[in-house]
């Protein structure tokens, strides 16, 4: 989610959404993680949300951070991932970061 007040507020209501679909239609949905994007540690904000986040849904947070980064912008408009774009930017790093973990967590589990 970005690190943003009404991401914030959309992240309580995406979780009654998938409450209302774990008791209806899916009982195994689970959300395996949150992953903090487009975060700007300059900006206060970002990290007043990043710290919320962590209080309210720290074992559902990923250690990774995307950070908000030229290069995740512009890959699209050339038709392209960033990893495939720009290898070594900090943006494709964090994607590759988070991959890894997201595999280990869901292995794990």
């Amino acid at each position: 989610m970005q690190c943003e007040y009404y991401a914030l507020e959309g992240l309580s209501a995406l979780i009654q959404t998938i409450d209302k679909i774990k008791s209806t239609t899916n009982p195994n949905l689970e959300i395996i993680g949150l992953i903090r994007t487009m975060f700007d540690t300059r900006n206060n904000l970002s990290n007043e949300v990043s710290i919320q986040l962590l209080q309210y849904f720290s074992h559902r947070v990923f250690k990774t951070i995307i950070p908000r980064n030229v290069k995740l912008a512009e890959a699209p408009s050339f038709g392209q991932d960033v990893i495939s774009y720009a290898r070594l930017s900090k943006g494709a790093i964090s994607y590759i970061s988070l991959a890894s973990e997201v595999l280990r967590k869901t292995l794990i589990n």
